[in-house]
C-alpha cells in the first residue's frame, strides 16, 4: 500500500502535530510531536474469516499516545491503478478527524461508491494532519450492548431501545456508536457497509464503568427498518 503525507512519500518526513501520552491527559505532552513515520496503514478487503467485517483499513500507530488524524483516500484496482471514479469514504470518521487512534492498532471500516466499486483491491492513504487528541483512546475496545425498553439485554438483531457501553480500561473514555447495516454480495465481492446510523452523540464512559445511549431519531428508525435481519453491526468507537 503507497502511503503519503500531504502528497509526499512517507518516508522520513517532519513532525505533523503534538500528540499525548499513552492513557494519560493528551494536554500535558503538547511538546511532543507525532512524526510521519508513526502512522501505517494495512488494508483488508476480505479476512476470508466468517463473521469478520470486510473493507477494513488497519491503523498503527507508533507514537506512545492517541492521534486524531485526518486521512484521505485513493482507490485502486488489483494492478495499483487508480479508480477515478470510486469515492471513498469511512464509517468511524478517520477522514474527518472523528477517530481517535490509540498506541497501537486501531481500525477503521472504509465504503466504496460509484462506477468500480467492487474492482477495488486495495487503497492508497494521505495523511492531511494528525493532531492529539484530547481525549485518550481506551487500549480495549469498548463494549455495546443492546437493551430492550425495560433495559434487559437482547442481540442487536432485535429491535432495541438502548445501548449500554461498558468501559474496561483504569481511564475514562469518549465513543461515538455506529449502527451498521451491510449488504450482502455475490460469491467473491466483500461485504460493505450500505447504511450506517449514529446512535446518539460522543459518550464519556468512566473508567471501569458503563454509560447507557438511549435510541432515537433517525437511530431508532433505523433499528426498526432493520430489525430481525442478520446482518447489522452494533460498535463503539474512540471519538472526539
Amino acid at each position: 500500500m503507497a502511503v503519503v503525507v500531504g502528497g509526499v512519500l512517507l518516508c522520513g518526513c517532519g513532525p505533523l502535530a503534538a500528540g499525548g501520552p499513552r492513557g494519560g491527559d493528551a494536554a500535558s505532552a503538547a511538546s511532543e510531536l507525532v512524526s510521519a513515520e508513526s502512522l501505517s496503514f494495512h488494508y483488508v478487503g476480505d479476512s476470508g474469516v466468517d463473521e469478520t467485517m470486510s473493507q477494513l483499513l488497519e491503523i498503527k500507530n507508533d507514537f506512545r499516545g492517541s492521534v486524531a488524524p485526518v486521512l484521505a483516500y485513493t482507490a485502486l484496482d488489483k494492478n495499483h491503478q487508480d479508480l477515478p471514479q470510486v469515492t471513498v469514504s469511512t464509517v468511524y470518521g478517520s477522514d474527518r478527524g472523528d477517530l481517535v487512534t490509540p498506541y497501537g492498532t486501531s481500525i477503521d471500516i472504509l465504503r466504496f461508491s460509484g462506477t468500480g466499486a467492487h474492482d477495488v483491491a486495495d487503497v492508497r492513504v494521505s495523511v492531511r494532519s494528525a493532531a492529539a487528541a484530547r481525549t485518550p483512546a481506551g487500549q480495549h475496545d469498548v463494549k455495546t450492548q443492546a437493551l430492550d425498553s425495560q433495559g434487559h439485554e437482547i442481540t442487536r438483531f432485535e429491535r432495541f431501545s438502548a445501548v449500554r457501553l461498558t468501559n474496561e480500561d483504569d481511564f475514562p473514555v469518549s465513543v461515538r456508536i455506529a449502527y451498521i447495516l451491510w449488504d450482502q454480495p455475490p460469491q467473491g465481492v466483500t461485504q460493505q457497509a450500505a447504511e450506517v446510523t449514529p446512535v446518539g452523540g460522543l459518550t464519556k464512559i468512566p473508567a471501569h464503568g458503563t454509560a447507557v445511549v438511549e435510541v432515537t431519531g433517525d437511530a431508532a428508525a433505523a433499528v426498526d427498518r432493520n430489525s430481525n435481519g442478520p446482518a447489522v453491526s452494533l460498535k463503539a468507537y474512540n471519538s472526539q
